[in-house]
């Protein structure tokens, strides 16, 4: 499998010790280039992210994924090449394979933006109370931005120069996840899905995937 030189990986990481060693691990025989943005951890996630062998910024404080998001996107923009730009999680659910197809989808297809879609994929197991959240939240993004997207919460993406430099996401915590798609839908650009399979793990779940959360992304996609 050839690395992907072309490609720069963003991945906002908030006290995910635990497991972002072997994330990176996975990453960056395909992925060289990774961007960690730690988001005021505690915990020693920094240290093993740099050790592992990604380049780091650190938040002296938690500001949100949103705000993690968009410090990785102006630090691609200002400071390197990158053809294309992968937003990936830390906690271990997203797969590197379906990020490779994904950046492949773009190149062969000549698409600006590709959004991960776990409701394409049979694999993924998702509870009735968290895909009734989601599939929500997508028809009420559709209403809003006219991407009828399957899955409008899906934090892997790839997004090519011509489509990154226009995103500037100004919500930090989980409504970037509306508002990226609302930017990226202004641009006019081509765009698709592709069928990925989230990794729902016990520590992922933990991590974010909770019934609180679920109702956090409802109510703050509602209230905006």
């Amino acid at each position: 499998m050839a690395a992907r030189d072309d490609t720069w990986v963003i991945i906002p990481i908030y006290n995910e010790e635990q497991v972002i060693g072997e994330v990176l691990s996975e990453l960056l025989p395909v992925f060289p280039h990774v961007i960690c943005i730690d988001d005021g951890s505690r915990d020693r996630s920094a240290q093993k992210a740099a050790a592992s062998g990604a380049t780091v910024i650190r938040h002296p404080v938690n500001l949100g994924q949103g705000a993690g998001l968009q410090t990785g996107i102006e630090y691609v923009r200002a400071f390197t090449p990158a053809k294309y730009l992968v937003t990936f999680d830390a906690d271990g659910q997203h797969r590197v394979e379906d990020a490779l197809a994904m950046v492949e989808q773009a190149e062969n297809e000549d698409l600006a933006i590709v959004f991960g879609s776990r409701f394409l994929s049979p694999k993924t197991q998702v509870g009735w109370l968290k895909r009734l959240v989601l599939k929500t939240a997508a028809r009420v993004t559709a209403n809003r931005t006219g991407m009828q997207l399957t899955d409008a919460h899906n934090g892997l993406r790839v997004l090519r120069r011509d489509a990154f430099e226009q995103v500037s996401l100004l919500q930090n915590r989980m409504a970037h996840a509306s508002e990226i798609v609302a930017q990226l839908a202004r641009t006019g650009l081509p765009w698709a899905e592709h069928s990925v399979l989230i990794r729902y793990t016990e520590y992922s779940k933990s991590k974010g995937q909770s019934l609180l959360n679920s109702i956090n992304i409802l109510t703050e996609l509602l209230v905006k």
